[in-house]
């Protein structure tokens, strides 16, 4: 079941330092949210508030609400972690466990939650978290082997594995393709496609022609200077965004002007 995300008056700062001011937007279930903007507009901050994560960050914290299906992430009885589990995350950087084989990298969300499971329940969710990160061919006679020797694209792959097996409802990504090869984005970019029927799916890129490649909504962020905060200018339907955007400063953006 995909979640719609509602987030109301957010700032989040980094001790006293306001780095995103003042977010209004909403996260449409079962779609592709793009956040697209020059470094240092906040982007990859407002993506890591989604999920809890910005707070791990000593002296870091948010004012203002982020909702999932009317529930305030935030709230009071809110545990973080179980917010983590139902907000899957996957970095700029592929970052399987180098000491795990395959197989141990998908199961490590779930064994992180000390979830108890049968052996062939974990091998049913190996193949099932593989297959739909698209890597189960290429992989499954060397479940055992480390998840290291793998190539870029398919460690990030393995990543994405790793982050669907514990079943989440969101799955937020920090420039996933980043680091990686054209044939390796590409495969990644197919994959973002299959997978948003089954979850809502927000990406940070700093890549224009991917934005308007795989995602439904996007959002531009833009910052006034540096020791400014960042601010969400405006958001709408990907082709509006990239044909016929509000505000000037998103039309010199995604035309290459500045940035």
């Amino acid at each position: 079941m995909t979640q719609r995300i509602d987030v109301e008056d957010l700032n989040i700062y980094y001790g006293n330092f306001l780095a995103v001011e003042d977010v209004n937007l909403v996260i449409d279930p079962g779609a592709v949210t793009a956040f697209i903007g020059p470094s240092g507009c906040g982007k990859s901050t407002f993506l890591r508030s989604i999920n809890r994560m910005h707070e791990v960050i000593p002296g870091a914290r948010v004012e203002g609400k982020i909702l999932m299906e009317g529930v305030d992430l935030y709230g009071p009885d809110v545990d973080p972690v179980a917010v983590r589990k139902s907000i899957g995350m996957v970095f700029q950087r592929p970052n399987p466990f180098p000491t795990m084989s395959i197989r141990d990298n998908v199961l490590a969300g779930i064994k992180l939650n000390n979830k108890r499971m049968p052996k062939n329940e974990q091998d049913e969710v190996v193949e099932a978290s593989l297959k739909g990160a698209n890597l189960w061919n290429e992989v499954k006679d060397r479940l055992d082997k480390p998840g290291s020797g793998l190539s870029g694209g398919q460690q990030q792959r393995l990543c994405i594995a790793r982050a669907i097996a514990i079943k989440p409802q969101v799955l937020l990504m920090d420039e996933p393709c980043s680091a990686l090869d054209p044939i390796s984005t590409l495969a990644i970019e197919d994959l973002i496609q299959e997978l948003k029927g089954e979850y809502t799916i927000v990406i940070v890129t700093h890549n224009m022609q991917q934005a308007a490649r795989v995602s439904d909504k996007t959002a531009f962020f833009n910052i006034a200077g540096t020791g400014k905060p960042g601010k969400l200018i405006e958001m709408d339907d990907t082709a509006v965004i990239f044909s016929t955007p509000k505000e000037k400063a998103t039309e010199d953006y995604v035309s290459g002007r500045f940035g």
